[in-house]
């Protein structure tokens, strides 16, 4: 028997049994990478040169467009876990913590360069212009200001403007020419 949760999400068991709130496709806080692809992420950008965790998470997003940006939470116990190995040292630098590749590790990190799999590449070929995320986010938000304040034209203008721009993606998938419509003058 379902139960109901806050904030309009549904709550009760899931498929596998578990409790809590079911969420479908595209919800939750994004891509989350596999702790593999961090490790390797990291070993690389250490193999160019020493940086702080926060560099570290910066240079990942940079490579991947900002697509891919992990937390501290997937960064710093990273980090740790290289250092346990040997493969890293952790200085402090200015009241910072300065990562750098140990030999070990740059030997770890050129025996596996051939065979290893680069954690940027399925970020590579997407330009700057294909950043949709950030383009439906700042889309919702400006949803959102008019439903909160908007008139009932206002209201109604928008969700002609939304639905139109759901019509013409499904027309780019479909390959058909999408020509936008002008806007409407008002007639005198």
């Amino acid at each position: 028997m379902p139960m109901h949760g806050g904030r309009g999400e549904r709550s009760g068991r899931g498929e596998r049994g578990e409790r809590g709130p079911r969420r479908g496709p595209g919800r939750g806080s994004g891509r989350r990478a596999p702790r593999g692809d961090v490790r390797a992420a990291v070993l690389m950008l250490l193999a160019e040169e020493p940086m702080h965790g926060y560099q570290l998470m910066q240079a990942i997003a940079d490579r991947s467009g900002g697509r891919w940006t992990p937390s501290p939470g997937a960064i710093y116990p990273t980090l740790n876990q290289l250092e346990d190995e040997g493969l890293v040292t952790v200085t402090a630098e200015a009241g910072r913590k300065l990562v750098t590749l140990t030999d070990a590790g740059r030997e770890y990190v050129e025996g596996r360069r051939e065979t290893s799999i680069d954690p940027f590449a399925p970020y590579a070929g997407t330009g700057p212009g294909a950043d949709l995320r950030g383009l439906l986010d700042e889309l919702a938000s400006a949803t959102r200001q008019v439903a909160r304040t908007g008139s009932d034209e206002q209201r109604t203008a928008a969700a002609k403007v939304l639905a139109e721009a759901r019509r013409s993606l499904y027309l780019l998938l479909a390959d058909a020419p999408v020509v936008p419509e002008p806007p409407k003058t008002p007639e005198a």
